[in-house]
């Protein structure tokens, strides 16, 4: 096993509700085998990938080294197990993921299957929104419209934006400039990465983008505070979706339980990777629930075509300079003029990285 960090730079600061970032880092896992077969898995770092690729490499190898890769269920255990006492969340379960992923792309591999078919194949190709909707020095109302109009010329049907960093007043005008620029029949989401506080705050803000028809609010409130975001979602006309930030099956259950979120939004490089996004995802077919993964719709969009209750993936366009990760990627997916995404037929999870590039960004 390796793993090691990556660092890309953001051509300018960009921010959402409580956050400014200049660069996007990744921790890159490698799991190799002994008869030559080759997996890979990834997570962002949020200025901590370097740690994550520590923990891979002194607290996880120990455990796999000799192990059957096809083991994925066990392995996963025995890691989560064996850091429980320190894991469970956040880092650790980082690390996890991103070992898992690899185990799963070599399991594919293995199988010459694309790991959408491995998985049960439910669609060949899945839906997409283009996200967006950022805060830049020089991004002015116009600017946003812009954004929203390319969006929309790239035929995409569902979009999402940013809100939260500025007053209510303002950010209500930047939604109706957004719903005005897409019409009333196209869907609009809304993103405000945890940034109220309280019921109170949260609901008064949410209530004043009611008027333009938002299909979900992501994050008002922070992940933790799951009595205070079950609130929100209960007082306003439209539902909560989150979980970009969670754990495992168990936190997204209690999310579903509590009433806290009607959208769940697991990301398989943070939530412990394949094994458990599954998981998450079949729990949440149970009860009809949607799930509308968070970002990284290079291995998304297949564990979507595995799915009967996925919504979209979530698109960045590489020239927004938000999420810059295809940049190490050799065969990004994008959408076609239709919105939907193809999914890939080479075996394995379909992310195949460029190692040159990879040696640019590597710290």
């Amino acid at each position: 096993m390796e793993s090691f960090p990556i660092e890309i730079p953001l051509s300018s600061p960009v921010s959402f509700s409580n956050r400014t970032l200049t660069f996007r880092d990744h921790a890159i896992t490698y799991v190799r085998t002994a008869d030559g077969r080759e997996g890979v898995g990834y997570s962002l770092g949020y200025e901590g990938a370097g740690l994550v690729s520590e923990a891979v490499e002194s607290l996880l190898e120990p455990m796999l080294v000799g192990e059957d890769p096809r083991d994925t269920a066990r392995l996963w255990q025995e890691m989560y197990e064996g850091t429980v006492q320190i894991g469970r969340a956040g880092l650790l379960l980082r690390a996890i993921s991103t070992v898992d992923l690899a185990l799963w792309d070599l399991k594919a591999k293995a199988a010459g299957e694309p790991l959408y078919k491995l998985l049960g194949g439910h669609a060949d190709d899945v839906p997409s929104y283009a996200s967006g909707g950022y805060y830049r020095d020089d991004k002015g109302y116009e600017g946003l419209r812009e954004e929203m109009r390319r969006y929309l010329e790239e035929g995409h049907d569902v979009v999402k934006m940013k809100v939260g960093r500025r007053s209510v007043s303002e950010e209500a005008d930047r939604v109706a400039a957004v719903r005005d620029e897409i019409g009333p029949d196209r869907t609009l989401l809304l993103d405000a990465n945890g940034v109220w506080s309280s019921p109170p705050e949260a609901i008064r803000a949410c209530r004043a983008f009611e008027p333009y028809d938002p299909y979900f609010m992501e994050e008002p409130v922070m992940i933790d505070k799951v009595e205070t975001m079950a609130a929100v979602n209960d007082a306003i006309d439209y539902p909560v979706a989150t979980g970009e930030l969670e754990g495992t099956r168990h936190n997204f259950a209690r999310l579903r339980d509590t009433g806290a979120a009607s959208i769940l939004q697991p990301d398989a490089t943070v939530c412990g990777g394949i094994t458990e996004w599954l998981r998450i995802a079949n729990y949440a077919a149970a009860y009809d629930v949607p799930v509308a993964p968070h970002y990284n719709w290079n291995l998304h969009a297949s564990l979507l075509g595995a799915i009967e209750n996925g919504t979209w993936v979530e698109y960045f366009y590489r020239d927004m300079d938000v999420k810059v990760f295809d940049d190490v990627v050799a065969e990004p997916l994008s959408p076609g003029d239709d919105g939907r995404i193809p999914l890939p037929d080479s075996p394995g999870h379909g992310v195949s990285l460029d190692k040159d590039a990879l040696e640019e960004f590597r710290q």
